[in-house]
């Protein structure tokens, strides 16, 4: 199983940028999905942004779209999140995960990051 790694978290003003990276201590196959979740207080952790590790093409939430970048370096098992125009609403603890196959659902991911605070202050 792949031990998972995030880093790159912090306080931040509106309209800032961060960059999550995630390090992946075993190398994702290239039928493996890679994502990120966020979890805010009080609310259920959700999908913000996943990529197919073997052809790198992307998914977004509709609510990070335009505006949050997902990339992966496959020759050093790095997964990687770009953030730029933060806004309050995407603070949260921000977690990368890896599945054996597409999905959005947190049920089918295996190998889960410790989370990473990110704070947006207005």
């Amino acid at each position: 199983q792949v031990q998972l790694v995030e880093s790159g978290g912090g306080l931040v003003q509106a309209g800032g940028s961060l960059r999550l990276s995630c390090t992946a201590s075993g190398r994702p196959y290239s039928s493996h999905f890679g994502a990120w979740f966020r979890q805010a207080p009080g609310k259920d952790r959700e999908f913000v942004s996943g990529i197919r590790w073997g052809t790198g093409r992307p998914y977004y939430a509709d609510s990070v779209k335009d505006r949050f970048t997902i990339s992966r370096v496959t020759a050093n098992n790095m997964m990687y999140l770009q953030m730029n125009d933060l806004k309050p609403e995407d603070t949260a603890v921000y977690y990368c995960a890896i599945a054996t196959s597409y999905s959005f659902e947190t049920k089918d991911f295996r190998s889960w990051g410790q989370g990473t605070q990110v704070t947006v202050s207005s």
